[in-house]
């Protein structure tokens, strides 16, 4: 997994009917573009995140990152 600052991060549900987590990735702080990540939610909140096999990176910019 290799993302940017400003690419989204998208945690599909792991039940039926559990919508995706999508997060803004703010910070990169493994080598490379690899994790972990410090990503923000859209209410403000910041932690760092491991991504696991039902993560996945979305190269498109998040909303007002350009």
């Amino acid at each position: 997994m290799h993302a940017s600052k400003g690419d989204r991060l998208v945690v599909h549900g792991r039940t039926v009917g559990q919508q995706d987590h999508v997060v803004e990735i703010v910070e990169v702080l493994g080598p490379n573009g690899t994790p972990p990540y410090r990503v923000r939610a859209e209410n403000g909140h910041e932690t760092i995140v491991w991504p696991g096999p039902d993560s996945v990176v979305d190269h498109r910019r998040a909303s007002g990152t350009e």
